[in-house]
């Protein structure tokens, strides 16, 4: 990798600490790299995972990043998250030795993320940085230096997936509460928020941050997005190869798609279209998508 000088950008380590061989893209034993090789994942929510909609009304697990922080970054090294959230995936970074800055436009999210990250526990033998920051994802190339960034995780909102009154349909009839019930529980209300933008905005918005995150990754660094597809007004789209179609033209190259297999925590859903509209669960299943950018 070539010497980065900086100026004024953030203060945040990027440079790999450990003792691993340069050629090696992380820190993994061949047994454990095999592991990783299955395309099919599924991921365990833990205790420190949050799951409370109120707060956030859709949070990945934090086994989700951590697993891409390992397959991809050394300890040391920089991650990015364009669409923080409520910091899962600084939660994450902070338990591997890895730097992380994370952004958002809702400053609620942002003062979460931040108490999320200063509860953990301290390390007097860590030296990594995890910040959380209060901004738009087009403005990420003001705070980072090019090459600076091994991997970029996330997953961003979805559109206007949100942005409609919930009929909680996704849990099977006797077991359903109704607290959530007619109610949209979008992220915001924000012009800027990709969750309030038709596809076609959504996409646009979508390259144009991306476009400017390209050059801040080292060359070979991966950029992970975590998406369902669509389903409104009873038509289907697939968000996740409008997304690499998106994606690969503006310079990135998909190298990789894994499932995110959630049959083991999602259950007792809803029936959808019995008897005479087939429509398979969505929920139950998730695409991770794997890019890089090309050496």
């Amino acid at each position: 990798m070539k010497e980065v000088k900086l100026d004024k950008k953030l203060d945040i380590g990027f440079k790999k600490t450990c003792s691993c061989p340069d050629t090696h893209i992380n820190c993994l034993t061949a047994k454990e790299w095999v592991k990783n090789q299955v395309a099919i994942w599924q991921l365990s929510y833990e205790k420190r995972d949050v799951r409370d909609k109120d707060i956030h009304p859709a949070v990945f697990p934090i086994a989700l990043p951590k697993r891409c922080i390992e397959l991809f970054t050394h300890q040391g090294e920089l991650v990015l998250d364009p669409f923080v959230g409520i910091g899962t995936t600084l939660v994450a970074a902070k338990d591997m030795y890895r730097n992380a800055v994370g952004f958002d436009l809702n400053e609620k999210y942002i003062d979460y993320a931040s108490e999320r990250i200063n509860e953990q526990q301290l390390d007097f033998n860590d030296s990594t940085k995890q910040i959380a920051i209060c901004d738009n994802a087009l403005n990420i190339p003001e705070y980072l230096n090019e090459e600076t960034v091994s991997l970029c995780v996330t997953s961003p909102p979805y559109a206007n997936m949100l942005n409609h009154e919930r009929l909680n349909k996704s849990i099977r009839s006797d077991l359903r509460q109704n607290k959530y019930y007619k109610k949209n529980q979008q992220y915001s209300n924000n012009p800027e928020d990709l969750g309030t933008m038709n596809i076609e905005e959504y996409l646009k918005k979508l390259s144009e941050i991306y476009k400017g995150i390209l050059p801040l990754m080292r060359p070979k660094a991966h950029c992970i997005i975590n998406v369902n597809d669509l389903w409104e007004d009873n038509h289907r789209y697939p968000l996740h190869a409008y997304i690499i179609e998106s994606l690969e033209q503006i310079g990135y190259e998909l190298r990789n798609i894994i499932i995110w297999d959630k049959r083991n925590i999602v259950n007792k859903v809803g029936i959808f279209g019995w008897p005479s509209n087939f429509i398979t669960l969505s929920t139950t299943f998730e695409y991770i998508l794997d890019f890089w950018r090309r050496p």
